[in-house]
C-alpha cells in the first residue's frame, strides 16, 4: 500500500505544480528527496547519559536509530577532545520520510504554544527548507515525565526544486503551515 502523502503528491500536487510552473518534462517537477533531523549535544562531552537519552528520543520520533556525530578536532575552550560524541543525526527517506512529514504537519507543529505558522524565510536558495524546533515535547511519542531536559533539534527538508519559489509551492501543497 502506498503512503497517503505520496498518493497526494502523485494525484494532486504534481498536476498543480505542472500547471503553476509550466513544466514540459515530468522529471522537472520538484519532489522530496530526504528529511534530515539533527541535534547538537555540546554538554554530552561531560555526560554520556545525555547521548543515550537523545538516541531513545530520536528512535521514538523517527522510527530509526540515529548516528552519533563526533568532533573532528580538540577545542580546549569548549572542553572537547578529538572524536568525542557531540551530536546526533538521522536521515529519513521514502516511507519513513513521508511518515515523519505527515506527523510533523498534522500532529507536532499544531502542538506548539502560540503557533501562528512557520516562517517562509528559512529556505536556503537551492530549494531546501530548514526548521528549528525549541523542544522535543511537541512530538506525541515523547512523554513529559520521561525527559531529563528540554532540547531542540534542526529539521532539514531536502527537495529537488531549482529555487525557493518552487520548493515553497511544493511544501505548501503538502500542507506545511506557513505564516501569511
Amino acid at each position: 500500500m502506498k503512503h497517503p502523502l505520496k498518493e497526494l503528491y502523485v494525484q494532486e500536487i504534481c498536476p498543480k505544480l505542472v500547471k503553476q510552473f509550466q513544466y514540459t518534462n515530468i522529471h522537472e517537477i520538484p519532489k522530496l528527496t530526504k528529511i534530515t533531523i539533527n541535534r547538537g549535544l555540546g554538554e554530552a562531552a561531560q555526560n554520556s547519559k545525555i547521548i543515550e537519552n537523545s538516541i531513545q528520543e530520536f528512535m521514538l520520533i523517527t522510527g530509526q536509530k540515529p548516528i552519533v556525530t563526533r568532533s573532528k578536532k580538540s577545542i580546549a575552550g569548549f572542553k572537547i577532545r578529538d572524536n568525542m560524541p557531540i551530536g546526533l543525526a538521522v536521515t529519513l527517506r521514502r516511507d519513513k520520510m513521508y511518515d515523519f512529514l505527515y506527523k510533523l504537519i498534522n500532529l507536532s507543529l499544531p502542538r506548539i504554544r502560540d503557533f501562528r505558522g512557520i516562517s517562509k524565510n528559512h529556505f536556503d536558495g537551492r530549494g531546501n527548507y530548514n526548521l528549528g524546533l525549541k523542544e522535543q515535547l511537541i512530538f506525541p511519542e515523547i512523554e513529559y515525565d520521561s525527559i531529563d531536559k528540554i532540547r531542540g533539534m534542526n529539521i532539514t527538508i531536502v527537495t529537488t526544486a531549482k529555487d525557493d519559489k518552487e520548493s515553497l509551492a511544493l511544501l505548501t501543497y503538502f500542507g506545511m503551515p506557513f505564516n501569511k
